[in-house]
Formats: C-alpha cells, sequence, structure tokens
C-alpha cells in the first residue's frame, strides 16, 4: 500500500433496529452502533459536494430580536409525538466540565478501526454540500429540513443541500430497508457487507474519508426511507452529524445522540454544543486532544453564547 493510500483513510458507524431494552424509557433503543477507520481500496457510492447550490426554501426560519437569534423548530418534527415528548424533557443546562466530556469522547478515537491514527480532530474545512439520492420525494423534503436545521445551529458550518450529485461532499442514499444490504455491498464490498451486516444489523450507515492531514474530503449516509418518521429522522441527524466528525460513540453520556441507548429524532442542545465546539475555526483538522484543551477555554465561552442565542436559552 502506497503512502497516499495509507493517509486517504476511512471511518463509518451506523445503527441497528430499535428494540425497547429492559428497564430503559418508553422508544428508548438497543444499537450495536459501530465506528470504523478503514483503509483503501474501499467503494464507496458517490454523491458529492461543492458548488453551493443551496435549497432555501426549505430553509428553517430564523426571527432575530435584536442580537437575539432564535431559530424555529421544524413543525413536521415538532408534529411527531416521540420527537415533541423527548423535546419537551431535554436537559438544557450543562456544565464545563460536562461539555468538554463529551466532546473529548465522540471528536477523539473510533469505536472500532483497522488502520489510521484515530487521536485527531477530523473534519471538514470546506463548505458541505449534500445531495439526495433516492426515490422518496418526502424524505428529500425531511432530509433538506434536516441539512438547513444543522447550518443554523452550527456558528461556523457552510451546509447545503445541491440538486446535482457532482456538486456535492455528502451523498445520502435514501432506500428501502430491504435494499439496505445490497446498497451497503455495492458501496463497501460484499466481505465488510457481510461483517457490518453480522455484526451490526444496521437501519442506517455513515462514512467519511479523510486525507493526511486529517480534513474529511467525502461523506457518504445511507438511510432507510420506510422505518418510519421517526427512525428516519433519527438516523438522519446522527449519521448526518457523525459525517461530520464526530464519529466516536460513548455509552458514558447520556445527553448525546452519540450513546448507542440514545434516541433523539433532532439536534438537541448538548450535541450543538459538541458540533460547534469542533466547527470553531480555532479548533483545526488534525489537533491533538492537548491541543484543544490548550485552546477550549477560549472556544467555550463563544460556543456557549452561540447555542444559547439560537435556542433562546437562559443566561
Amino acid at each position: 500500500m502506497s503512502a497516499s493510500d495509507r493517509s486517504t483513510l476511512r471511518a463509518f458507524s451506523s445503527e441497528s433496529l430499535p428494540r425497547t431494552r429492559s428497564g430503559a424509557g418508553a422508544g428508548s433503543r438497543q444499537e450495536n452502533a459501530s465506528n470504523k477507520e478503514i483503509e483503501p481500496p474501499f467503494r464507496f457510492n458517490r454523491n458529492g459536494k461543492g458548488s453551493r447550490p443551496a435549497i432555501s426554501a426549505i430553509a428553517l426560519a430564523a426571527v432575530a430580536f435584536g442580537s437575539m437569534v432564535v431559530v424555529m423548530p421544524d413543525a413536521t418534527s415538532a408534529e411527531i409525538p416521540a420527537i415533541a415528548s423527548r423535546q419537551r424533557a431535554e436537559k438544557k443546562t450543562f456544565t464545563d466540565s460536562e461539555i468538554a466530556d463529551g466532546f473529548f469522547k465522540t471528536a477523539f478515537g473510533a469505536e472500532y478501526h483497522l488502520a489510521g491514527r484515530v487521536d485527531r480532530i477530523r473534519k471538514y474545512d470546506k463548505p458541505v454540500r449534500v445531495y439526495a439520492e433516492g426515490n422518496r420525494p418526502d424524505r428529500k423534503v425531511q432530509l433538506a429540513k434536516v441539512v438547513a436545521d444543522i447550518g443554523q445551529r452550527i456558528a461556523h458550518l457552510d451546509i447545503a443541500m445541491t440538486e446535482t450529485s457532482g456538486d456535492a461532499n455528502v451523498i445520502v442514499k435514501l432506500v428501502r430497508d430491504r435494499d439496505l444490504f445490497r446498497t451497503i455491498t455495492n458501496s463497501y464490498g460484499s466481505d465488510r457487507a457481510r461483517g457490518i451486516k453480522s455484526s451490526l444489523d444496521p437501519q442506517c450507515l455513515s462514512g467519511f474519508r479523510k486525507n493526511e492531514k486529517f480534513e474529511i474530503e467525502r461523506s457518504d449516509v445511507i438511510l432507510a426511507v420506510d422505518k418510519g418518521d421517526f427512525i428516519f429522522l433519527d438516523c438522519a441527524y446522527e449519521e448526518l452529524l457523525q459525517a461530520l466528525g464526530p464519529i466516536n460513540d460513548t455509552s458514558s453520556v447520556p445527553w448525546t445522540m452519540f450513546n448507542d441507548n440514545v434516541s433523539m429524532g433532532f439536534f438537541d442542545v448538548y450535541d450543538q454544543y459538541i458540533l460547534n465546539i469542533l466547527y470553531d475555526p480555532r479548533v483545526k483538522a488534525g489537533m491533538s486532544v492537548e491541543e484543544v484543551k490548550a485552546v477550549l477555554p477560549e472556544v467555550l465561552p463563544d460556543v456557549r453564547d452561540w447555542v444559547r442565542k439560537v435556542n433562546n436559552l437562559a443566561d
């Protein structure tokens, strides 16, 4: 394998079919999530990113009150009972140490990897353009709203839908559940697809490729469209956000959607802290844990201010 092959590495994550776990709250999910760093050659079926034909018609409304910017929740998501109940019960107040703990546990590492270093920050350093591939217009509308919501809530991330795959660096494949394994096989090859199926039984999957500078170059997401609105939105948010960099799952942080035992269906406040730290310009691709710790005291107050404004939180 050449030096360039060694530096062009991939990571992926997935969610398994939901089940009610004994002792857990109603609607909780028992998952076998995994995040993997894999060396090429490794086939991804592409849908790309690039120039900016953003789909503004579905962008979420932002209401300005002086210096206060409030992002209005998507009505469709809010009308889904499983999401609405979680939003009402959502914890929104966190200490600095609680935020930092979740960030370091998700932005560094990978639950399972075969090649490449996982002790560095991985993120996009360019605009992110998302292309949806599939024959479900309703799911494409929902996906576009998810992308718009993510863009409204991460201060320094330029993300939008695009109408052509050639302009995209994130490809989202919308498939029927019965076609999921075939799509994974076409994307990752039969050997790895069998391993994914036997260990994960996934209902959705995401992956990214990074370069030698740990900059993400491209991401691929596979979502099942016929498992219901809650599962679709839960998968869409988690897989899209993990495709932006925080690929590691953790079972020790109860507030993040990157916990195998947590289902959200919306972009929660805690994970907004994680993604806003990751995409702050002072946190750069390739940084080590110690390097991030050195800048975090400067970054966190600005992140807190942004998340407070965009969610209309109390001071």
